[in-house]
């Protein structure tokens, strides 16, 4: 029974794997797309590739993620970890259904905090305020405010410069951000799952805290979320590239490296599993607030911030739910 549930959990994280891809898959393109830099098809396989070989450049991030709560351990404790995982997916539906750009990070921890506090396990609630609150609340303020310098900047740069020519080469220039934001893609969101997963087999006695992750683990959370992203996430991707301020590659250049710099700075530096979503949402904010404020179209922007204070409830709730169901289905 205990190999099934185990079994079972690892499909459960593979499948918000998969769904995080094709959800967060317009994180990486959308502006690439949006500026016509790469059509659709070449920037999601980009996406994907990079995706897969940015799952295989650190564990620090799954660390994080192992930590943010401690199950019972056996059966029951690998109940919790489905339930938690059930919830994420289940917000990240909702969200791709209303092409809402949240967090699927967001939505991973607040689905396991739920579960944990419904099926009273522990909550690391001092790792969670220090590597998730903290930086869901900085990482938009200072992708907003990086993105808004560097758009400056350049702007200031190629001031007499032909602008049909800067966008020429900014088309090109945003090849290489578009690839560097999908590997920092990998890099924090496919270590997320890495994390879950390894959560469970120290629940049901695979593993010890002070082992590695297994080589399967990571190829496989590698795999899931680059066929995801390969998949698309396109009702995202209008909102990102579209609703929200309509882009010149330039912008879509500034906005992409600032998003990239900050996923790698948290991952290596802060061993935070920050939001992918937030980071580039709030970049493509700087950058369209360099033309005037009111080229951010402020109204879609309020809704994204809505779905943003919503994830990590609407995630804990969802999941405390199918914990409660599940529990009662399997005592």
């Amino acid at each position: 029974m205990e190999l099934a549930l185990v079994i079972a959990v690892v499909a459960i994280a593979l499948t918000f794997d998969y769904t995080n891809g094709f959800h967060d898959a317009a994180n990486a393109i959308a502006t690439s797309v949006s500026t016509r830099a790469l059509t659709p098809r070449i920037a999601l396989l980009l996406a994907a590739v990079m995706n897969f070989a940015g799952a295989f450049l650190g564990q620090e991030v799954a660390n994080t993620v192992s930590d943010v709560i401690t199950p019972p351990d056996g059966n029951h404790g690998l109940v919790v970890v489905g339930a938690g995982l059930v919830g994420a997916i289940t917000w990240n539906l909702i969200t791709w259904y209303f092409g809402l750009p949240s967090s699927s990070s967001h939505a991973l921890i607040g689905g396991l905090v739920g579960a944990a506090l419904a099926s009273g396990s522990f909550v690391a609630w001092s790792a969670i305020q220090d590597k998730v609150l903290i930086p869901m609340v900085l990482s938009p303020l200072v992708g907003f405010t990086l993105a808004f310098l560097l758009m400056l900047s350049i702007m200031w740069v190629f001031r007499r410069r032909n602008p049909g020519r800067i966008n020429r080469g900014f088309k090109i220039a945003q090849t290489v951000s578009a690839a560097a934001m999908a590997l920092g893609h990998g890099l924090q969101d496919a270590q997320k799952t890495m994390g879950v997963i390894f959560l469970a087999l120290l629940t049901a006695g695979y593993a010890d805290r002070g082992d590695g992750l297994p080589f399967w683990v990571i190829a496989s959370a590698a795999g899931a979320i680059s066929l995801g992203t390969y998949a698309g996430g396109w009702r995202i991707m209008r909102t990102l590239g579209r609703r929200i301020i309509h882009l010149d590659p330039p912008r879509g250049f500034a906005a992409e490296t600032t998003a990239a710099s900050i996923l790698y700075v948290t991952a290596y530096v802060f061993e935070a599993p920050i939001s992918t979503t937030h980071a580039i949402t709030s970049s493509v904010m700087g950058v369209g607030a360099t033309k005037r404020l009111s080229a951010v179209r402020w109204g879609v922007a309020k809704t994204i911030l809505g779905a943003w204070i919503l994830t990590f409830p609407m995630a804990g709730l969802a999941a405390a739910a199918v914990y409660g169901v599940s529990h009662f289905v399997l005592p």
